[in-house]
């Protein structure tokens, strides 16, 4: 397998430079740098990197422009997105992830953890499972490889995590899935965050799909169940 790509988009060379040495030294992938959100769409329309580590306060076009953009097409749609920042509030991390992207960490920040989170997005990624291409219900159709969801016939627009939540939910339909399971699974590693946390995409999740909503069941003290 070759090694993968990763583009550091970063404006500060220290931090740049320390996670380019951190990626090659530990053979995770070959990383390639640039300071600003413009170099960043030039760099992936040359070479599409297997995954994005993006700080948010960039010269120019931010971080979250940046992320918005490559969501927005066709062949940057799921590319793996790791925001790197500074802006450690509630509201900065949801707006981040909203946005589109995959994981959040914040300044100051361990090495080993970056890597180990990176190894964990393109594991997922090389591991991504499209045995389940399409789910089609009563009033419920997913595209999985279309990246497109409709509830009787009308379009609904998902971030990337409630779409990767119903995806996965879909694929072990009529299963319990544990919060920690879909924490695992859908935001890619395993550490102590709240389990809140997916309470409350499950919550806009069902909100979205308005009639469809109750196919996924809360079981209670396990986690959730998608009946369709």
């Amino acid at each position: 397998m070759p090694t993968p790509h990763v583009l550091i988009v970063e404006d500060e060379p220290d931090v740049a430079y320390l996670i380019k040495h951190a990626l090659e030294r530990s053979g995770s992938a070959r990383a390639e740098i640039v300071s600003t959100g413009h170099a960043a769409l030039g760099a992936v329309a040359e070479q599409p990197p297997d995954l994005l580590i993006l700080d948010l306060n960039l010269p120019g076009l931010s971080g979250l422009e940046l992320c918005r953009i490559l969501r927005a097409r066709q062949d940057t749609r799921r590319l793996p997105i790791i925001m790197l920042t500074a802006r450690t509030g509630e509201d900065d991390r949801v707006a981040g992830l909203d946005t589109g992207a995959d994981d959040y960490i914040t300044k100051p920040f361990s090495v080993k953890e970056l890597s180990a989170r990176v190894r964990s997005a393109l594991r997922r990624l090389a591991q991504a499972d499209d045995s389940l291409l399409t789910y089609r219900g009563d009033t419920l159709v997913a595209d999985f490889d279309a990246v497109s969801v409709t509830v009787g016939g009308a379009p609904v627009r998902l971030t990337r995590r409630e779409f990767e939540l119903l995806k996965y939910l879909v694929q072990n339909r009529r299963r319990v899935v544990s919060r920690d399971r879909l924490l695992e699974r859908v935001w890619g590693y395993d550490r102590q965050i709240e389990t809140r946390s997916v309470d409350v995409h499950v919550g806009r999740l069902r909100s979205k799909l308005r009639e469809a909503g109750p196919l996924i069941e809360t079981v209670i003290g396990l986690g959730y169940r998608f009946n369709g």
